[in-house]
């Protein structure tokens, strides 16, 4: 078949146009910047320009749509226009253009509210309760899109949670940056049992979702490893791979989130060009649990995870050393 993803320029949807042309089909993507992935058709392009949209979706029978405006901080208008209004657009060509497989590419933090989440299934999302303009608007995103779920169309959103493993620029490299330079902290001694999600598994679990469209459509699904450990542990351990000292020191959890709330209030006034050292967000995320229950995700997606974190931090140490 012919699948259109978005967002193919990004970690996670460069993987998955990966697999997509691993599998035998016809990919095209849509980004503002070329994909990097072989094999595949780019259209170069935003969400949010429906003549690049209609050119991108024509002729597809499918989507997979991971394109999105991704930060701790920036204005809520900003987020609202790739992340609603651009699912929006996509959702009304691929209807227009006869797409039979819609795959939304969400997020856990849609129905993340600040507190807790142990042992849980996929959660309604709730744009009204979700923490920052991000999550609020993927969990505006994520109901829209399962809204158009039809007998014409089917439509499933996907939750992958932390995706991690290398070649990330984002979350892997600025972890290891904060630590060789000593400013990465634990909260609370780095006791929160968190779970993630290893690429490969992240870019074959959304794969299986838009082959198993048929029993899992109308639904959300939180992916993951199935492996939650300590935050601590899993920091040092690609502390481990890429060569550098684990964090060792700790501060309370209070008061990560008093300086998260301080630091936000005044990257609002004078941004800088790198994420925020902190924000309320990223300390409850370091500071509470989050982990999730797999079973209802692996039996509709008829999918189970084929790396684990020890072999993925195994890859990870390869990837540094190399």
């Amino acid at each position: 078949m012919t699948v259109l993803v978005t967002g193919a320029s990004g970690f996670l949807g460069r993987a998955v146009a990966a697999e997509f042309v691993t599998r035998g089909h016809d990919v095209r993507t849509l980004q503002r910047r070329p994909s990097g992935v072989g094999g595949v058709t780019d259209i170069l392009g935003s969400v949010t320009d429906p003549s690049r949209i209609a050119r991108a979706i024509e002729g597809a029978s499918s989507v997979v749509h991971l394109a999105a405006k991704v930060s701790l901080t920036g204005p809520a208008q900003e987020f609202r226009a790739v992340n609603v209004e651009g699912t929006r657009s996509l959702l009304d060509a691929a209807e227009r253009s006869g797409v039979t497989g819609f795959v939304y590419v969400s997020s856990p933090s849609v129905a993340y509210e600040g507190s807790a989440l142990a042992g849980i299934g996929a959660e309604p999302a709730s744009p009204r309760r979700a923490q920052g303009n991000y999550a609020r608007t993927k969990a505006e995103a994520e109901l829209l899109a399962l809204a158009r779920d039809s007998a014409a169309m089917h439509v499933v959103a996907i939750r992958p949670h932390i995706v991690w493993g290398p070649g990330d620029t984002q979350l892997i490299q600025r972890i290891v940056e904060r630590a060789r330079r000593g400013r990465l902290p634990l909260l609370n001694g780095g006791t929160a049992l968190i779970d993630t999600t290893y690429i490969d598994n992240a870019a074959t679990g959304i794969t299986a979702a838009l082959d198993r469209l048929d029993r899992a459509h109308g639904n959300a699904y939180v992916l993951t490893n199935g492996e939650p450990r300590p935050v601590g542990e899993l920091l040092a351990g690609i502390c481990r791979a890429a060569g550098v000292h684990p964090p060792r020191w700790s501060i309370p959890a209070g008061l990560g989130l008093a300086a998260g709330t301080v630091i936000e209030r005044l990257w609002a006034l004078r941004p800088g060009r790198d994420e925020p050292p902190m924000t309320r967000f990223l300390a409850q995320q370091l500071s509470t649990a989050h982990w999730f229950d797999q079973r209802e995700t692996r039996r509709a997606l008829d999918w189970s995870p084929s790396v684990s974190i020890d072999e993925g931090l195994s890859r990870l140490a390869a990837s540094y050393a190399a």
